[in-house]
């Protein structure tokens, strides 16, 4: 009962202490938004960012709610663009990955960039909002002409129940119209916590594992529609154990799941 209850106690606490830092961090943003120069702020709201949420997943591990091996991801600091997709079983996702690359520009839901708690501090990083298509391929093809490393999501939402939702073709049409690799990004976990359909204060057996290993880097080509199979099908294999990237280009359009993520 003592390890039920304090289970239930640290989730809520995880919580409190994500909220009171989004507000500290807004507070500051709202003002240097409007009184820094564009590029001053943005790289100023990335790497306030990185360092706040690399702060956060040390509480986190103190309260021992996750233990988290993030590691692989040091060695894409300074790997120069690259378009990172990952998979995304859960809520922390992004604030794994940019814990670690401060220079990192994100593709974000609209209604994150709009959120009262969250808003402030993605604009002054100059995060990209998804709701215009034309004009988040245009910013995302700009970031990364800049040199700047940016942050994807290939599903465009978070798995349901380990499963992989059917991959948006904008990740590939950026690589390929940028000319810029894809660095995969296989994030793995023991628990379903905070996936989707997943009640934000639900508790679970503490603390929940996270690892993050690189994939292969996907090449560009020419054909979006047929990198985004490709993608499709090395991350399914990859979630089974038995991922071989040299034989995904072959198989790729051969799988129903791959046919169906280019059909939408």
């Amino acid at each position: 009962m003592l390890k039920r209850f304090y289970e239930q106690l640290a989730i809520y606490l995880a919580w409190f202490l994500l909220g009171k830092g989004c507000l500290l961090w807004s507070a500051a943003a709202i003002p240097l938004r409007f009184l820094l120069p564009r590029k001053m702020r943005q790289h100023i709201g990335r790497v306030g960012i990185s360092k706040g949420f690399r702060l956060y997943l040390w509480g986190l591990e103190v309260l021992g709610v996750c233990r988290f091996d993030l590691r692989e991801l040091d060695a894409l600091r300074d790997a120069g663009p690259l378009i990172i997709a990952p998979n995304h079983p859960c809520l922390l996702d992004a604030l794994m990955v940019l814990s670690r690359l401060p220079n990192t520009a994100c593709v974000l839901k609209a209604e994150l960039i709009d959120n009262f708690f969250m808003g402030a501090g993605a604009r002054l990083a100059g995060f990209i909002r998804n709701d215009w298509f034309v004009g988040m391929i245009r910013r995302a093809i700009a970031e990364l002409e800049h040199g700047y490393q940016l942050l994807l999501f290939p599903e465009g939402t978070r798995s349901e129940g380990g499963r992989l939702q059917d991959f948006k073709a904008s990740t590939a049409i950026i690589a390929c119209r940028a000319r810029v690799p894809i660095q995969t990004v296989i994030i793995e976990t023991d628990s379903n916590f905070l996936g989707k359909g997943w009640p934000p204060f639900k508790r679970t057996n503490l603390p929940v594992h996270f690892s993050v290993r690189l994939g292969p880097r996907f090449q560009p080509g020419d054909d979006p529609i047929r990198l985004t199979a490709e993608l499709q099908t090395y991350f399914a294999r990859a979630m089974n154990g038995n991922a071989s990237p040299e034989t995904c280009a072959n198989q790729s359009l051969e799988q129903p799941q791959a046919r169906k993520a280019v059909a939408s």
